[in-house]
């Protein structure tokens, strides 16, 4: 049996083991301590942990075709801050202070044209002139960090936009009727539905089509594929700019969940754009799986309202900890995640 067959196998068992655990610890929550468990995981609380998932799993899906090409983008929590604000700003602009649905998408689409432009010159640095990934990503987040309140401060006198407009949801008729999964799937935000198409098409690409192989090549063994005629260097471009443009994007979509722009304290973004790589590698670098890693962030990030809501007591600051402490958990547990090979060294063609 071959190694890569035993750690697939390693895998499979570690993630029944992980299901199993968690079956369990819900049984012992209901029987032992009484949790009011029906009433904490409610139709509610899975549509506000897809809307909270949903900027988190374009990030994670964005940050790993950039390590899959080779190319470590640990700038997602930036690239999240300047789409997050850059979509309060057009969106404003566009729409003043009642902006409307259209000027809302508005917003979304410079938010990811900017970040699109961010992108080529972030690509620029790392492939053509060989910067250090890590230092280069950290920079990308610190200018966010005080790029973001700086705008905000400039437009509206204030480090956080006041209200602007959130998302409404879109129901479909006749689908939206389904127990259960019709008000989760079908009367829910279209941005929700963005996020999870992407993700699908994502891993249609990536693993389906040529250029997903190349991608995977690039990575993997990049003197291959440059032998067999593939530009390395365009196929690295190309994913660090669709990191950046996706990343960015989840930032503007989660600023258009939210309804406004928060610049204080580590911004809204608030770490986002960390467990995005933490989501990718939990997912194996599948963009599904990276999705699914998202939801579960994003329903322990929700766990705080649905908490009030059954009357548990429990302390805002620990609540607010849970995601973390998954982060924790994953990394120490699902070790086994294979990085590419390539991942973080530059490559000059031999021509």
């Amino acid at each position: 049996m071959s190694g890569a067959t035993l750690r697939t196998d390693e895998r499979s068992r570690l993630l029944v083991g992980t299901v199993l655990v968690v079956a369990a610890l819900a049984v012992v929550s209901t029987t032992v301590f009484d949790l009011p468990v029906g009433a904490i995981l409610t139709v509610g609380f899975v549509e506000r942990a897809l809307q909270a998932a949903s900027p988190i799993a374009l990030a994670a899906v964005g940050g790993l075709y950039a390590e899959k090409s080779g190319v470590f983008n640990i700038g997602l929590e930036g690239f999240m801050i300047f789409g997050a604000v850059a979509a309060a700003t057009f969106t404003y602009l566009f729409g003043g202070d009642a902006p409307s649905q259209t000027t809302l998408w508005l917003g979304i689409l410079g938010a990811t044209f900017v970040c699109g432009l961010l992108s080529v010159a972030f690509a620029v640095l790392l492939v053509r002139y060989q910067a250090n990934q890590i230092v280069a990503g950290l920079a990308v987040w610190f200018i966010g960090l005080g790029f973001g309140p700086f705008t905000a401060v400039l437009l509206w006198g204030n480090r956080n936009s006041p209200g602007l407009t959130s998302m409404s949801s879109v129901t479909v008729p006749g689908l939206s009727e389904i127990p259960i999964l019709g008000r989760v799937l079908f009367d829910t935000s279209p941005l929700v539905w963005l996020a999870g198409a992407l993700a699908v098409a994502a891993w249609v690409v990536l693993f389906r089509t040529k250029y997903g192989y190349w991608v995977q090549a690039a990575g993997e063994n990049p003197e291959a594929l440059d032998t067999a005629g593939i530009d390395v260097t365009r196929i690295r471009y190309a994913a660090v700019i669709f990191s950046g443009v996706m990343a960015g994007l989840g930032g503007a979509v989660l600023m258009a969940h939210a309804g406004s722009f928060t610049g204080t304290g580590d911004t809204m973004v608030n770490g986002r754009g960390w467990i995005a790589i933490v989501a990718y590698l939990f997912g194996n670098y599948n963009p599904i799986g990276a999705a699914l890693a998202a939801l579960l962030f994003g329903g322990l990030d929700m766990l705080q309202i649905q908490f009030q809501t059954a009357g548990i007591e429990l302390p805002n600051r620990l609540v607010n900890l849970f995601p973390y402490v998954a982060v924790i958990v994953v990394l120490t547990v699902w070790g086994s995640t294979r990085m590419p090979s390539s991942v973080g060294e530059h490559y000059e063609s031999e021509e």
